[in-house]
């Protein structure tokens, strides 16, 4: 998310969104003090679970957190084989309705943050 964007204000109901995207919450699961919804059996068969929630820091904005647990595809049918590709859909849709960013700035912004990490303090990579 941007700077002052805040979760809660991109997706006030969270479990609604969770169900909406990805189908019926079937319990949650705890993560750093933050529980977050488990759908079990999702409705796209090209996703075996999906775990999705907002964690929650002391001080700080709270922190989307998603597991994407998707089927080999070894094991889908050919019908199944054609859901994957509106899995993709809706794990981008969810994503982007969540952080108001779509997949190709997502990607920007995680390779910004691993070339930070390669840089050494005074700012010449190794």
């Amino acid at each position: 998310m941007r700077r002052g964007e805040y979760l809660e204000e991109r997706i006030p109901d969270m479990e609604a969104t969770v169900e909406e995207y990805f189908g019926p919450i079937t319990g949650t699961e705890d993560y750093k003090g933050s529980d977050l919804y488990v759908v079990a059996e999702p409705k796209n068969p090209a996703f075996a679970r999906v775990v999705a929630g907002a964690v929650s820091y002391s001080g700080k904005k709270d922190k989307l957190a998603v597991d994407f647990v998707e089927r080999d595809v070894a094991e889908l049918s050919p019908d199944e084989l054609e859901a994957a590709g509106d899995a993709l859909s809706a794990k981008n849709d969810f994503l982007l309705e969540a952080t108001g960013r779509d997949a190709k700035s997502r990607r920007d912004s995680l390779k910004r943050k691993v070339e930070d990490k390669d840089e050494t303090p005074d700012g010449v990579s190794e």
